[in-house]
């Protein structure tokens, strides 16, 4: 027997498709029937490969006595977090008020008839355990709170809504080019402090503070932080950590330990989008370590081998967890990616083994519950030996060898997994799902490479993504957000705008001869700003001005959690498009929105590395105009807040022409004398 979410087109809704629970989608019915009923919502967030998630479906939300009391006395509500963004954002927000804390599953307890919270959970365990009350008992205390608890009840929405409201709304403010320069070094140091290495607890890539940090190593700042050698040993936990799949290629969510040595396993399109931007970058400031290039290029393949559509659009994710055997009732976490010792000894000859175990953490007793996550223990070129061994494992894992499989078929959901003929191992499920902000970053990330590696592959498979997204987001002239098997829904929001534009600007600096792609971006930041554009607060909300009726408040996006922050990026979008098309009312928004978030960036530096980003360009943009063939010298160099145009009637006896903001230099008569214009340039402020 199966509920309403059996027609959801998204995986994540359908995974709950046969809970007894009486589940709705976020939809004006549901809403409608809470307050007609007056049932207080249950609304619980989450995605396809979230873990604890699973784990909550399986347990608490199969529960027939947990059910049956839901049904009764709440109106059950599932939203996926990657369609509904915006909803995620508000509710997490107001968990993070009242525990302290967020993660997902996010479940939230909402009064009919203003959506305004009054409780919230991560995970509910379906009888006490871990330090957490059974998942009925909750219910159960929350409904008799709700029906007598009334004045108590209105006095808490009220201290919750007010909260939320004040944190939406932000002081606005100036300051001077020397002020800008002490508040971009404070937030620098802020960022180098965050990803400095920590002796416990989880280890998250947090590219948007690695990035803060590298973009500062052009800065000499005084502070007690080398930030190169913090951003370097950042690229190098993740390149040789247990984060990067050393077989298969591609990055994991984050590691449970301070040691970048166990994953939680799920691959998600947008991590993998910004580590192979961010190696690459640290590639072209000349840190050029062996496993970056190892690690881009692993996660080059197994995008094109696993993540790719047909059509050229990229999947969202993939899962944690996958069934070692066709009979298995629940899946394992890892178990498509782990190696048992007997395993190895098997598949590898001994000499092999002898040198998997010199360089990689590889013992008989494992290192993840008796089996063995690969970690790289040293720096450099790995052997043949070494490559042979990989191969072999890949050749186990997959079935086919690395040579032979160009495509690999994706598991669509658990019963396609345990019933598909797999040569090799039984694989996670795959989202198939297409996003536009996640398939954005990875585009970008696949533009930084290409540059630099001077790899055709990456801008190739980049290029394919944009052109779907271009001839297939468009709806009624308006752009959306996600595509189901070739259906575009939802329309785009802050995130979705924000980084496919910067996609769009991110390929055109690694072709600048093609014009089509600032061309889009133009278009694009034409309905950006008539959307999105808040007139009265500066900076972009993160829906559009006809698609918010259902939020209690109407957020900007200024925090950078895993992604960057919508504004930090759209920002930092504004000043090179102001660059490349001179026109100036792009540099008047950028100001502006700098303006709108100048008190978070003054209070609260740790939350906001992507602003910080954006104010350096705000500050150090620099425009270098010239030929095809110089210009194609500079792409792969670290240059982060200059753009490139090329031009043909660049003075005579010069090299090119650099510009800073509204000025331009004295023609560059040498290629030395550019590079020396370029580089001081970008420090300027």
């Amino acid at each position: 027997m199966t509920n309403r979410l059996a027609e959801a087109k998204s995986l994540y809704l359908r995974k709950h498709a046969e809970n007894p629970i009486d589940w709705w989608s976020w939809c004006d019915e549901a809403l409608a029937t809470a307050r007609a009923q007056n049932k207080p919502i249950f609304l619980s967030i989450g995605y396809s490969s979230c873990h604890w998630c699973t784990v909550m479906e399986g347990e608490a939300f199969s529960d027939t006595a947990i059910a049956q009391y839901m049904n009764a006395n709440y109106l059950p509500i599932k939203v996926d977090r990657e369609e509904r963004p915006d909803l995620d954002s508000i509710y997490m927000q107001a968990l993070q008020m009242m525990s302290g804390q967020g993660g997902w599953p996010l479940n939230i307890f909402l009064s009919p008839e203003d959506l305004v919270p009054f409780y919230a959970g991560t995970y509910f365990p379906v009888d006490p355990r871990y330090g957490r009350p059974g998942f009925l008992q909750v219910l159960q205390s929350l409904r008799r709170y709700y029906d007598t608890e009334k004045e108590d009840l209105q006095q808490r929405k009220a201290l919750i809504i007010e909260s939320l409201l004040t944190s939406a709304v932000l002081q606005s403010g100036t300051t001077t080019e020397l002020e800008d320069r002490e508040l971009l070094r404070q937030g620098w140091e802020t960022s180098t402090g965050v990803i400095t290495t920590r002796q416990s607890g989880n280890s998250f890539p947090m590219i948007p503070y690695t990035e803060l940090a590298l973009r500062g190593t052009r800065f000499n700042f005084e502070s007690q932080y080398d930030s190169n050698q913090v951003s370097t040993q950042r690229g190098l936990n993740l390149a040789l950590g247990g984060i990067y799949d050393h077989v298969g290629g591609g990055f994991h969510r984050y590691t449970v330990d301070p040691t970048w040595t166990v994953p939680h396993f799920e691959k998600m399109l947008y991590d993998n989008g910004q580590i192979m931007e961010y190696l690459a970058s640290l590639w072209s400031a000349g840190i050029q370590e062996p496993a970056f290039e190892r690690a881009v290029a692993g996660t080059g393949q197994w995008l094109k081998r696993e993540m790719t559509a047909p059509e050229g659009y990229f999947y969202a994710a993939q899962d944690a967890d996958s069934f070692t055997q066709a009979t298995a009732v629940e899946p394992e976490e890892g178990a498509f990616y782990v190696w048992s010792y007997s395993e190895l000894q098997q598949l590898l000859t001994p000499e092999e083994l002898r040198e998997l175990q010199q360089q990689f953490t590889v013992t008989p007793n494992g290192n993840f519950e008796g089996r063995n996550v690969l970690q790289r223990s040293n720096l450099g070129q790995l052997s043949a030996t070494l490559e042979t061994a990989l191969n072999k494992l890949f050749t186990a894992r997959y079935g086919v060898s690395l040579e032979s499989l160009e495509t690999f078929l994706p598991a669509h959901n658990n019963q396609e997994a345990k019933t598909a003929n797999w040569p090799g191992r039984i694989p996670s499920v795959t989202d198939t799902k297409m996003i536009v902000a996640w398939n954005s970053l990875m585009i970008s990330g696949l533009a930084k490479a290409a540059g630099v590696f001077q790899q055709p592959l990456y801008l190739e498979l980049a290029a394919k993504a944009v052109n779907f997204i271009w001839e297939n987001q468009f709806v009624d002239g308006r752009f959306h957000r996600l595509n189901y098997q070739g259906e575009p829904t939802v329309l785009a929001q802050s995130e979705d705008y924000a980084f496919f534009i910067k996609a769009l600007l991110d390929l055109q600096a690694s072709n600048p001869e093609h014009k089509q792609w600032l061309e889009n971006a133009i278009a694009i930041q034409d309905e950006f700003n008539e959307f999105l554009w808040s007139r009265e607060l500066g900076g972009y909300n993160n829906t559009s001005s006809d698609s918010s009726q259902d939020l209690i408040v109407r957020e900007r996006s200024y925090v950078d959690n895993a992604t960057p922050s919508a504004n930090g990026i759209a920002i930092a979008n504004l000043v090179r498009l102001a660059l490349l098309t001179d026109n100036l009312d792009y540099l008047d928004l950028a100001e502006h929105g700098l303006k709108a978030f100048r008190s978070v960036m003054h209070d609260a530096p740790q939350a906001c590395p992507s602003l910080f980003t954006a104010l350096d360009w705000y500050r150090n943009s620099t425009l270098i105009r010239s030929t095809t063939e110089q210009i194609s010298t500079l792409i792969p160099k670290f240059l982060p807040a200059a753009v490139f145009a090329v031009v043909s009637d660049i003075p005579e006896g010069s090299v090119g022409l650099v510009c800073q903001g509204l000025k331009c230099l004295a023609p560059a008569e040498s290629v030395e004398h550019l590079l020396q214009q370029v580089q001081q340039s970008q420090v300027r402020a």
